[in-house]
């Protein structure tokens, strides 16, 4: 038999209203909230109210206290939390499979939706790649290289694919790190490069099939190194 739907508490719109502010980017990663005092006025609730709504989102993993300092936002959403948490609990030859199913549907996407202004901004996010590398300077390809995969998610205009690869980026960043600092050679630039004229020429098939080539190139870096202790 169904049972009658239970009206939210007040502690519950409250942490509702704080995550609405966390995940609009209202309230950043990393930045302070507001003071107690501040909140409770602006929210109109009583100081035990307040205290419950950020206890039960810092046990979500949105906020964190730092004792005598103050209360941060350490994540952008509840969903980040949780791909954070699965991640963790995975080996790299997974995530490079999922990075895999997002990435090759992103640039499937992009090749199709990506704007004039977006294939320019490939263009010159790649240069800023391969400057890098030229230079040596692992640190900053790596970053770069980053940004060029984001810039191509972005490109796709699927909101949820965006929103999901971010978190998947952001929970699997050491991975990736370390998987990009094996794989900076000729051909993996090159590889990369025929990625973004592909979406550039609006070539769908050819910008999935270059994801393919770099992620078993990245495959077999990892089995060489002896699997996941990268």
């Amino acid at each position: 038999m169904l049972q009658k739907t239970n009206r939210l508490t007040l502690v519950e719109q409250v942490a509702l209203q704080m995550e609405s502010l966390i995940e609009s980017g209202k309230w950043t990663v990393g930045m302070r909230i507001p003071a107690e005092p501040e909140l409770m006025a602006e929210l109109n609730v009583s100081r035990n109210t307040l205290r419950e709504a950020i206890r039960a989102l810092i046990h979500a993993g949105l906020l964190k206290t730092k004792q005598g300092d103050g209360t941060y936002v350490c994540s952008s959403s509840a969903l980040g939390v949780v791909l954070q948490k699965r991640i963790l609990r995975s080996d790299t030859l997974q995530t490079l499979e999922v990075r895999h199913a997002l990435e090759r549907e992103a640039a499937h996407l992009a090749a199709q939706r990506r704007t004039s202004d977006e294939a320019q901004e490939l263009l010159l996010q790649l240069e800023r790649c391969e400057a890098a590398a030229a230079n040596g300077d692992i640190d900053r390809f790596v970053t770069e290289d980053i940004r060029l995969h984001q810039s191509i998610v972005t490109s796709s205009h699927n909101e949820v694919l965006i929103e999901l690869y971010d978190h998947i980026a952001e929970a699997s960043q050491d991975s990736i790190t370390s998987m990009t600092r094996y794989e900076v050679d000729t051909e993996f630039i090159e590889i990369h490069r025929q990625l973004v004229e592909a979406i550039v020429e609006q070539d769908a098939a050819r910008a999935a099939a270059a994801v393919h080539r770099y992620i078993s190139q990245s495959k077999a870096v990892l089995v060489a190194e002896g699997g996941d202790q990268l």
